[in-house]
């Protein structure tokens, strides 16, 4: 960087007169410091600017005052307006769960399953007994395909004169726990940004009908009969520690699960919301001296879980859903054996252009699937947790 005075007038001449005396030959958007970065990404550019703007304040005085431009749509009539090229995503919400469970495909519009209810027993005879045969009871279970959409349009006009932005914290990763984050994603035009949009809606509706989808009425805003169940309602009170508004203890913990490895489950996920997640930390630091870093694992898939509970049946790592309630009397810890759950998909998210009637592009993105617990009998949950 020149830090002549010559070089700061010779810019102050330009458009950029403001920019330069503070910032110089640095493109827009250059982050000079940045006190979070750590290695490598460190940086700290203010001892070079400050005699950048030392040797240009005096120029910068005897320049035109802003202050006598008059009024403009800016501030000031003659001061155009520098828009960030970064747009932060304040809607943005974590979506571990539709990459936590086994996507399945399938045919049709039904996912159709047996399963075994009870078995006939063996028994023991003398030598050479008369031998009955026994009866064994199937049933057969169908869940019907439901179809999710989420609809954009750009118009002629947008395409034309929208440039390229960066959507910050909108490619999500993990679940928020430990070091997974949202990341930067690049839209470098209108109709891109849009489809960035609705892909990330498609799959926090996806996250919402995973735990309270429900076929019966519409959650999420559709007609009623349109969504599939979620996990609250396939496990609906099967294997229910009810706190009945209680704090959450460490003998619930216990309970759930052995609840579920007496009816042959083997839960290996948990769920919960954030404040049971929270409930559950304080609980193995109070009893068992873990440290938060004691805590951490992997919920599978790359997914990180901020806390691992040691159980009966092994560890199960606990990844909470924003989902999930945080209501006092609501708020709930799920154990799944995900080996019996599966995302049926018929059609996984398809992108495709709608009919054009206007000066515009309508476009939508969809996916066809059910969630099936096939056997609710081997989960077990916590519910009405204080």
């Amino acid at each position: 960087m020149s830090d002549t005075g010559t070089g700061i007038v010779s810019l102050m001449n330009g458009s950029g007169t403001a920019y330069a005396v503070s910032f110089g030959y640095l493109p827009d958007q250059t982050t000079y410091f940045n006190p979070h970065a750590t290695g490598m990404g460190q940086v700290d550019r203010r001892p070079e600017l400050k005699a950048l703007v030392e040797k240009g304040m005096e120029a910068e005085m005897k320049a035109l005052s802003v202050a006598g431009m008059g009024a403009g749509t800016a501030g000031y009539s003659l001061v155009p307006v520098y828009v960030d090229n970064v747009i932060t995503d304040r809607s943005r919400k974590f979506t571990p769960w539709p990459e936590l469970i086994q996507r399945v495909s399938n045919m049709g519009v039904t996912a159709d399953f047996n399963y075994i209810t009870s078995k006939g027993a063996a028994v023991t005879a003398a030598e050479d007994a008369p031998l009955s045969d026994v009866t064994d009871t199937e049933a057969r279970g169908s869940i019907a395909m439901k179809y999710l959409y989420s609809v954009g349009r750009v118009t002629g006009v947008a395409q034309a004169s929208v440039p390229s932005y960066i959507i910050k914290g909108s490619n999500v990763s993990g679940n928020g726990a430990n070091t997974a984050t949202f990341g930067n994603q690049d839209a470098p035009n209108a109709k891109q940004y849009e489809i960035i949009k609705r892909a990330n809606a498609l799959k926090q509706l996806e996250e919402g009908l995973i735990w309270n989808g429900n076929k019966t009425t519409s959650v999420y805003g559709g007609a009623n009969g349109s969504e599939y169940d979620g996990i609250i309602q396939q496990q609906s009170t099967t294997n229910k520690v009810d706190k009945n508004t209680t704090a959450l203890e460490w003998a619930d913990i216990e309970a759930a699960v052995e609840k579920s490895y007496n009816n042959t489950g083997r839960p290996s996920l948990a769920g919960s919301d954030a404040d049971s997640l929270v409930d559950v930390r304080k609980l193995m630091i109070d009893n068992f001296r873990y440290t938060p870093k004691d805590m951490i694992g992997t919920a599978g898939y790359g997914v990180p879980a901020s806390v691992v509970i040691e159980t009966m049946v092994g560890p199960v790592p606990l990844v909470p859903s924003q989902y999930l309630s945080t209501t006092t009397a609501e708020k709930s810890i799920y154990f799944l054996d995900t080996e019996h759950i599966e995302m049926r998909v018929l059609q996984d998210m398809t992108y495709e252009d709608l009919a054009k009637t206007n000066d515009s592009q309508k476009f939508m993105l969809k996916v066809y699937e059910a969630l099936v617990l096939k056997a609710p009998s081997f989960n077990s949950f916590i519910g009405e947790i204080k």
